[in-house]
Parts: C-alpha cells; structure tokens; sequence
C-alpha cells in the first residue's frame, strides 16, 4: 500500500470516526499535507462513496443513513453476491406465515424474487414494498414511521410500536456490519431499536450478511451470534467467524 492509499484509508477512518468532520479538522489531523492534495483527496473518496463531501467538510455515509451507503449506490455493488444471498433465503419461506422484512439492498434483491404466495409481509424498506407490489397473493404491510430518503426506508417510534402488536414466524434483517468486539451493527440508533424489536418477536431470525461487512463496526449493536437462527452469506466468510457461528448454533447457508 502506498503512502496515498495509506493517507486516503486514514482520512475515511477520521470521518468515520467524527461522523461530520469539517476541512479545518482534516487539515489539523494531516499538518504535513497540502490543502490542495487533501480537497483532491475528498473529491476522490466522494467519487468512491467512501465518503460524502458537504460545504466546508465531510460525512460519514454510514452516519448519514445508517446503513453502509445510499441505497441507488449499493444495489449496482457485489450484485452476484446479493442474487445468491437472496436464492438462498427465499428457500427458507413458508407459506401462510407473518414476516418481517427489513430494508436495504439486499432485502430488496430477496423482495425482487419473493414467490407470489400467500404471507403476511411487513417491511420497513420502501423499495421492497415497491418490488412486492407486483405480487397479488402477499399481502404487504408498510409500519408508519419516520422516513429515511436516502435509504428509502421508514424507521422511528411509530415503525417500533407497531412491529410490537405483531408475532413474527420469521424476521429476514440487513447487517451493516459485524466486528469481533461489537457484534452486528448498523449506524441508527433508531433502527437498531426497530431491528431488536423484530428479532424480540420472531421466532425464527434470518440474517443476510455478505462477507464485505465483516470487519466493519457501526456505532450501534443490533444482535450478537445468540440472537440469529440463520445466517445467509455469499459462501466468502472468514473461517474464525464461521466457527463463531457453529459455537452459537448459527446455521450458516
């Protein structure tokens, strides 16, 4: 790794870290680099979504919506990664059963393919509410809440007291990321409240998890291996989290 590549990993983690950072900061934390370099270094990292440049600074994408990025932004990445997480979790569907669906890109993969059958669906994520409406045996619930437009999802107070009148046969949730020291994670608090409550009335608990998440820690637990069923990857996990998962009794498809 170069001293650039070096420099630019090192400002994502600061931003992360701040959440918003402004340039003065980035500039008092990199006193030997040239404002011009640091501002070219900003514009890339945007141009990456690594980061999201604001007037005078920086945000963290993972503070900002509270998933790992914009959503347009995630459903064109590791897209043979979310086809073969979702194959696998739609062989886990029963008919005539209550589920939770959770929003993100992956979750709308699973809600793209989603068999016209007769369940019970209630979904946090605007997106797969719009991929389930070409259905006509399902019936779709979307729980009222606070609106989230850059992950088109609805989070909040409201989705939470709602999701608490419902038993759940299963719950299908997105992971923003897992670390050894934080379990599994995302960047809302709100959301990680409304994640707790769908695994709390579940009872059967599907994680969807691409191995691009491991490593990555959010500024909220949501779960730890005790709280999972089932965990559906995309067949590239690391050995040690594996045996983590045969440790709990995570079935890992």
């Amino acid at each position: 790794m170069d001293a650039m590549e070096t420099r630019r990993n090192a400002i994502v983690e600061l931003i992360n870290e701040k959440g918003t950072i402004s340039f003065s900061q980035i500039k008092d934390a990199f006193p030997h680099v040239s404002e011009m370099t640091l501002r070219t270094d900003l514009k890339l990292l945007d141009e990456a979504k690594r980061i999201l440049r604001i007037h005078g600074g920086a945000k963290s994408v993972q503070v900002i919506i509270g998933t790992d990025d914009f959503l347009n932004r995630k459903s064109v990445r590791n897209i043979p990664e979310k086809q073969k997480i979702a194959e696998k979790a739609l062989t886990l569907l029963r008919e005539d059963t209550t589920v939770f669906l959770d929003s993100g890109s992956t979750a709308t993969m699973f809600a793209r393919y989603f068999p016209d059958q007769s369940n019970l669906i209630y979904t946090t994520g605007l997106s797969c509410a719009t991929e389930l409406a070409n259905l006509s045996k399902p019936t779709v619930m979307l729980p009222g809440g606070r609106l989230n437009r850059y992950s088109q999802s609805v989070f909040g107070f409201s989705a939470i007291k709602e999701l608490e009148r419902v038993n759940f046969h299963q719950a299908f949730l997105g992971i923003t990321g897992f670390h050894p020291l934080a379990g599994f994670t995302c960047g809302i608090n709100d959301e990680a409240f409304l994640k707790q409550t769908a695994i709390r009335r579940s009872e059967q608990v599907v994680l969807l998890l691409d191995s691009s998440k491991i490593g990555v820690k959010c500024s909220f637990g949501v779960c730890g291996f005790e709280d999972v069923d089932i965990l559906v990857s995309d067949g590239k996990l690391p050995k040690d989290f594996l045996e983590e998962c045969k440790k709990y009794g995570v079935t890992v498809l």
